[in-house]
């Protein structure tokens, strides 16, 4: 009995010197750890007095302080920052479609402000502005040195006032201006048009007006071919869309799949990470689907991407994509303000990361100029253009206007290879898989 109350005291004993030995030096450090950032906030305070009391000229104590803020974050990555009051509201009314400005989305690389793309239909888009564009001066004024949220007020302005930006552009010697005029950006969501029987779905945004307008669009598409079955498949082009909604993002892919996970986020601690999965019923039962990406496909548009090739539901066609892959929390803070906080990352269903990556396309196909592809050369030499050539005389007349109509399909389809190189590539193969289905 004595040798186990003596163990059980020396267990103790040892616990207890073993307690000791550890929760003190952490003791130790977490104190140490308070010190520095009380004497840091000291710091900041002594620094913010002499600027009041010695700087040159008045300054304006709340922009003082509001400015420190937004260093504090900017200082974290380029996608953290503080939002006013002002900035706050404009973010609002673009996640439901409607706001002014020139219609381009900006990020900052090495200090310097560059276009993710610009989007549709908007004045920077009718002026030329392309993804991957450098802008360095507003109005003449040199962007260098100022953090994002300085460089896009600069581009705010009244609607209907003219806006210089000066631009560097991969491949061209010199920097150069471009004029543009401040409108109301009015973005639809999702446009729709039918190429033969391929129906066209041009995702532009995922603002709260997406999943709707696809999945709208997309029921008068198959009501015009006369149903479902004579649908030959789905074009999702999501080439220049800077992002938006995650819950957007996550009806989209789901719109296509039956089941399987969409997409996972992961954050400092792994019990906060989340995992959203697809729910039953495909809108187009399953029929070939080819996704469009390029440089300019960023955040939501890049979860779809990578969860439709993931799952082997769709052929990704294009070109890199952009790699923004990091979620940002928009936390309201005092004053009406708000700031944006990166505080996880997005992975594909296969855990692959999007951040600094992007998604990959299973087939690279890089955009062309329209003066590279001709549309008239010379006439095909085939057997019926032979003088003298004897003349079908099986074809009834139903199979002449099938192969009269076939002529003008092929036509259609070299005007469209003209005009949208890209596009006409994923119709092809999206021709191509439909033709191994099983009638």
């Amino acid at each position: 009995m004595k040798r186990f109350l003596f163990a059980a005291l020396g267990g103790t004993a040892a616990g207890i010197l073993l307690t000791t030995q550890v929760a003190g030096p952490l003791i130790a450090q977490e104190n140490a750890r308070n010190t520095t950032v009380y004497e840091q906030l000291d710091l900041f305070g002594d620094v913010f007095e002499r600027i009041r009391t010695y700087y040159v000229e008045d300054v304006d104590e709340a922009e003082l302080i509001e400015a420190a803020i937004n260093g504090m974050l900017t200082s974290l990555d380029p996608h953290s920052s503080y939002l006013p009051p002002q900035d706050y509201d404009s973010m609002q009314e673009q996640t439901r479609g409607e706001f002014g400005g020139l219609g381009i989305e900006v990020t900052q690389e090495e200090g310097f402000v560059k276009v993710i793309t610009p989007m549709d239909g908007t004045p920077a888009d009718e002026a030329g502005v392309e993804a991957g564009d450098f802008i360095t001066h507003v109005d003449g004024t040199s962007l260098l040195g100022l953090t994002l949220s300085e460089a896009v007020e600069l581009m705010r302005g009244e609607i209907g006032s003219e806006i210089v930006i000066t631009v560097v552009r991969e491949g061209e010697d010199e920097p150069f201006d471009i004029t543009i005029v401040r409108d109301v950006i009015r973005m639809t969501a999702v446009r729709h048009r039918l190429e033969g029987n391929t129906a066209v779905l041009r995702v532009a945004t995922f603002s709260e007006q997406t999943y709707t307008n696809l999945r709208d669009g997309l029921e008068q598409m198959i009501e015009e071919v006369g149903g479902i079955e004579n649908l030959e498949g789905v074009v999702l082009d999501l080439r220049n869309n800077p992002g938006g909604l995650l819950t957007q993002a996550i009806r989209v892919a789901d719109a296509f799949m039956e089941q399987g996970e969409i997409v996972s986020t992961r954050g400092r601690d792994p019990a906060d990470g989340e995992r959203y999965n697809a729910t039953p019923g495909d809108l187009i039962d399953g029929l070939p689907l080819v996704v469009l990406i390029n440089g300019g496909s960023a955040s939501a548009s890049e979860i779809v991407a990578g969860a439709l090739q993931d799952h082997s539901r769709a052929v990704v066609v294009g070109t890199n994509s952009f790699g923004k892959g990091s979620v940002q929390s928009v936390m309201p803070v005092q004053g009406d303000g708000a700031m944006r906080l990166t505080t996880s990352l997005y992975y594909t269903p296969s855990g692959r990361s999007i951040q600094a990556l992007g998604v990959s396309p299973d087939i690279l196909v890089e955009q062309r100029d329209i003066g590279e592809i001709e549309t008239n050369g010379r006439p095909q030499r085939t057997e019926a253009t032979l003088r003298g050539a004897l003349s079908n005389s099986t074809l009834t007349d139903d199979e002449r206007e099938q192969l009269e109509q076939e002529q003008a399909e092929a036509q259609a389809a070299l005007e469209l290879r003209a005009e949208d190189y890209q596009l006409a590539y994923a119709i092809d193969i999206l021709r191509g898989l439909n033709a191994l289905r099983p009638r």
